[in-house]
């Protein structure tokens, strides 16, 4: 009798897999002997696709950033592809909050990271932004998509109103901001946003010429 054929193990389907670990578990749960349960396999075979654990995790991470929209680059102007950008970066860490951390030690080698970083840098220097303010307002960028998608504001706070009824009488209405997290959330993001690309907007005339 034949031997049941086996699924080929791919670099696609150990990055599926731990992907759906980590939005599921968090990054504890991502280990070779788990990817390996999960997929059916032997642990050594994994290592034929990843020799280390960390790199199953930035291929997970640049998968998620392979999903941000930086179209906006080639067809709007610098503040409105900025916009346009950080809206999709926002919304992709939003659904896969778990691999923030990966993201936040930079694009190291990744090749989807990469191309995004080079894109929107690109597109400042273009836009006449000096190398080292489109070095800053990457950066600064970054800080706040990623700040944004780490965790819930409005979750942070405990829904008994007991608890700041005498002691802390200006979070009197604390205790309702879970009711309102979406509008909470996503209207402080949407407010930094708007700060920082009016800021951006009127600091351009003042440093085009300059080299930083």
């Amino acid at each position: 009798m034949a031997r049941p054929r086996q699924t080929l193990l791919t670099r696609q389907r150990i990055v599926e897999a731990a992907a759906a670990l980590v939005d599921a578990e968090g990054l504890a749960a991502v280990s070779t002997r788990r990817l390996a349960t999960e997929l059916g396999v032997a642990g050594p075979s994994l290592y034929h696709h990843f020799p280390t654990k960390n790199e199953i995790l930035d291929a997970v991470a640049d998968a998620v950033v392979a999903r941000v929209d930086v179209s906006s680059f080639a067809t709007h102007d610098w503040r409105d592809a900025l916009r346009l950008w950080a809206c999709s970066y926002h919304a992709v860490l939003c659904a896969h909050p778990n691999v923030v951390p990966v993201l936040a030690h930079g694009p190291g080698r990744r090749p989807a990271a990469l191309a995004m970083a080079d894109t929107v840098y690109g597109a400042l220097i273009d836009a006449g932004w000096p190398p080292a303010r489109a070095t800053h307002i990457g950066a600064l960028m970054r800080y706040l998509v990623h700040g944004s998608a780490l965790g819930s504001f409005a979750r942070g706070f405990d829904e008994d109103p007991g608890v700041y009824a005498e002691r802390y009488p200006h979070l009197r209405h604390a205790h309702l901001l879970a009711e309102h997290q979406h509008s909470v959330d996503e209207g402080a993001f949407e407010l930094g946003l708007d700060t920082v690309l009016a800021g951006l907007g009127r600091l351009l005339p003042l440093t085009k010429g300059t080299r930083t």
